[in-house]
C-alpha cells in the first residue's frame, strides 16, 4: 500500500492541532522521508476555548496565538510541507452548518490537488472528529472528475478508544503502517510541542501511552511498532 502512495500529493484533514500527530505523526515521517510524498494539514478548529463553559476567544487570545506557533513546531518535527489553519469552534462543530466545513475542505482539495485524503474515523467519540469525516466524505464524492482516488481514517487516541463498548461504530483497522522508532519519536516530540495538549501517563496522549500504541499495533502485524488505519475508499 506504501508504494502506491509513493510521490503522491496527500492532504490530512483534522479538527484540532495534535490530531495531525495522533492520528499519522509517524507515518507522515516516514512517507516523507522514505516516500518523497508532499503533504499538506488542514486544520478546522481552533482546539481549546471548549474548555470554558462560554465560548470567548478574547479570553483565550494569548493561548491560541501560543497554540498556532505549536502547530509549526510540530510540523517540524515530523517535516510535512504545509499547513492550512482554521477556526472553527472547539468541540462545537455540531452548532455551525456542515457545508461550511465543507466549503473549507474543497477549497483546500482544489488548491491544493491531492490524490489521497487522510481524516478522522467517523465513529470517534468527539463530534468535531465525526462532522470532519462526514464532510470529507462529502467534499470527495466519487464523480467523474473527482481527483482524490483514496480516502483513509485513523484513530485518535483519547477520542477513538472512548466510544461506548455498545456502539457499532468502531475502528477496526485493515491497513497498517510499520514504522521504526526514529519516526515514533518524530511523532512524540512533535506532540510533546503542544503544550496544551500533551498529557502525563496513563493518558493516551503521553509519550509512553503512544508507544504502547504504536508496539500494540505492531504486534498485529508482527513487526515492533506500526500505526493502524481504515481504508474508507481506494479507486485504482
Amino acid at each position: 500500500m506504501l508504494e502506491s502512495l509513493r510521490s503522491k500529493k496527500i492532504l490530512v484533514v483534522v479538527a484540532h492541532p495534535d490530531d495531525e500527530l495522533l492520528g499519522l505523526g509517524a507515518s507522515m515521517n516516514r512517507l516523507i522521508t522514505e516516500f518523497d510524498c508532499t503533504i499538506r494539514a488542514v486544520i478546522l478548529g481552533e482546539g481549546i476555548t471548549s474548555r470554558s463553559n462560554n465560548r470567548d476567544t478574547k479570553l483565550w487570545e494569548e493561548d491560541l496565538k501560543k497554540h498556532k506557533a505549536n502547530i509549526e513546531q510540530a510540523r517540524n518535527e515530523i517535516g510535512y510541507q504545509s499547513v492550512g489553519i482554521y477556526d472553527f469552534p472547539d468541540n462545537r462543530f455540531d452548532s455551525i452548518h456542515l457545508l461550511d466545513i465543507i466549503k473549507v475542505i474543497e477549497e483546500e482539495k482544489n488548491e491544493f490537488d491531492p490524490e489521497v485524503i487522510f481524516t478522522h474515523h467517523g465513529g470517534d467519540v468527539n463530534i468535531d472528529h465525526q462532522r470532519t469525516f462526514e464532510a470529507v466524505i462529502t467534499a470527495t464524492r466519487p464523480m467523474a472528475h473527482e481527483r482524490v482516488k483514496t480516502i483513509i481514517t485513523f484513530e485518535t487516541p483519547s477520542g477513538t478508544e472512548w466510544r461506548a463498548s455498545t456502539d457499532p461504530k468502531h475502528f477496526v483497522p485493515n491497513m497498517y503502517v510499520e514504522i521504526s522508532e526514529q519516526n515514533i519519536k518524530a511523532k512524540i516530540r512533535g506532540m510533546e510541542s503542544y503544550e496544551f495538549e500533551k498529557r502525563k501517563f496513563p493518558h493516551p496522549r503521553s509519550p509512553e501511552a503512544l508507544t504502547i500504541l504504536a508496539q500494540q499495533r505492531g504486534i498485529s502485524i508482527g513487526k515492533s511498532y506500526a500505526e493502524a488505519f481504515m481504508i474508507v475508499r481506494s479507486i485504482n
